[in-house]
């Protein structure tokens, strides 16, 4: 089995897990009994997309350890929910990569090839101050931890309506090659929320992730 990747998410509760897509639409259609729900999000979608659809809901199966394949319903904003489970989860795939996190805490997790295009639409997604914190040396990764930084908490919102510059802040930090952390905010009219944000460079894949920050007076 390909599973390139499961670690526990500490100091904070739950499970990440990262899958290497080498196995053929029958394969996971074969080990997945879809609801009736899941095979009409499936239907519509073509080629590589399906594989990849289903490769994360395999992941998700593969990391709960259950005997019983619970299906991922979706709200009425579209994000995903582990029929059966009070926790939190998040999902996203690139290419042949497949990407899930799940927690008690709000999370959100973002998985993306490299790709040096980024720079050209990084005023759209990087406030000014984000830009100014880019590291010369390391530039394209750098915006794409931006970039997923951004889409995970835009998940873990999971209500659209986010502006990416005006709601979305995520505070500069050094880019370490082997990963590293920082913090991300989604500031919107009274709301405001916080997140640990984490993030490593695997195989030409930037993987990010956020765990909601919860202070004991919030509990």
């Amino acid at each position: 089995m390909p599973l390139q990747l499961r670690q526990a998410i500490k100091p904070h509760e739950g499970l990440l897990g990262m899958w290497h897509i080498t196995e053929s639409e029958e394969f996971f259609r074969h080990h997945l009994s879809l609801s009736a729900a899941e095979q009409a999000q499936l239907q519509p979608l073509k080629g590589r997309r399906r594989i990849e659809w289903l490769a994360v809901r395999y992941l998700v199966h593969v990391l709960s350890e259950r005997k019983v394949r619970g299906s991922i319903l979706k709200d009425s904003y579209g994000k995903p929910q582990l029929e059966g489970s009070k926790w939190h989860i998040s999902i996203s795939h690139s290419r042949d990569r497949a990407a899930v996190i799940a927690s008690p805490h709000i999370v959100g997790v973002d998985i993306q090839v490299v790709v040096p295009h980024i720079a050209r639409i990084a005023h759209k997604f990087m406030r000014s101050e984000e830009r100014a914190a880019l590291d010369p040396h390391h530039l394209i990764p750098h915006m794409h931890v931006y970039w997923g930084a951004k889409e995970c908490l835009y998940k873990a919102w999971g209500r659209r309506q986010l502006d990416w510059c005006t709601h979305m802040r995520i505070a500069p930090f050094p880019f370490l090659p082997e990963g590293g952390h920082s913090l991300g905010y989604i500031e919107k009219e009274d709301q405001s929320l916080a997140f640990d944000l984490y993030y490593r460079l695997i195989d030409g894949f930037v993987l990010t992730w956020v765990v909601q920050v919860i202070h004991p007076s919030d509990s």
